[in-house]
């Protein structure tokens, strides 16, 4: 289970809003809580590195851009537990692509964005097989 306040899903909504047509990312930050819970407690939003013909349905977080995030996250005490993207005019659910590039220990939240207007969220975790992603419950709290 992935455990986040309203703001923080908020907030990537609005990012992908504001990206779309194009795919938003970025960092979740938090703690594994116990076994395979984990709470995000802030977001680190990432530049899109997609060559620019390519960001309406693919996203590249850089190596550079993953070693910040880490940084950003130890300086809190905290670790990347995940990340999250967006699917412009695309439903809120991994493609091969995403399984091909993740990675089993991370949370994967995707936004659906429809016309620019934010939809479902939805948490993923890949099977340690890197088979296929499961569906990861997202639950939201007013606040921490």
């Amino acid at each position: 289970m992935l455990v986040m306040t309203e703001e923080i899903l908020r907030q990537i909504q609005e990012q992908a809003e504001a990206a779309y047509p194009d795919e938003c990312c970025g960092a979740l930050i938090g703690s594994f809580a116990s076994g395979r819970e984990r709470e995000a407690r802030l977001i680190l939003p990432i530049d899109n590195a997609r060559e620019s013909g390519e960001r309406y349905h693919r996203f590249v977080i850089t190596p550079e851009d993953f070693i910040r995030a880490e940084r950003a996250a130890r300086a809190k005490g905290l670790d990347v537990i995940g990340f999250y993207h967006s699917h412009p005019d695309h439903p809120a659910v991994p493609s091969d692509y995403d399984r091909e590039y993740a990675l089993p220990v991370y949370s994967y939240v995707i936004t659906a964005a429809a016309k620019g207007k934010a939809g479902a969220s939805a948490s993923w975790l890949l099977r340690a097989d890197r088979s296929a992603f499961e569906a990861e419950e997202i639950r939201t709290c007013s606040h921490r």
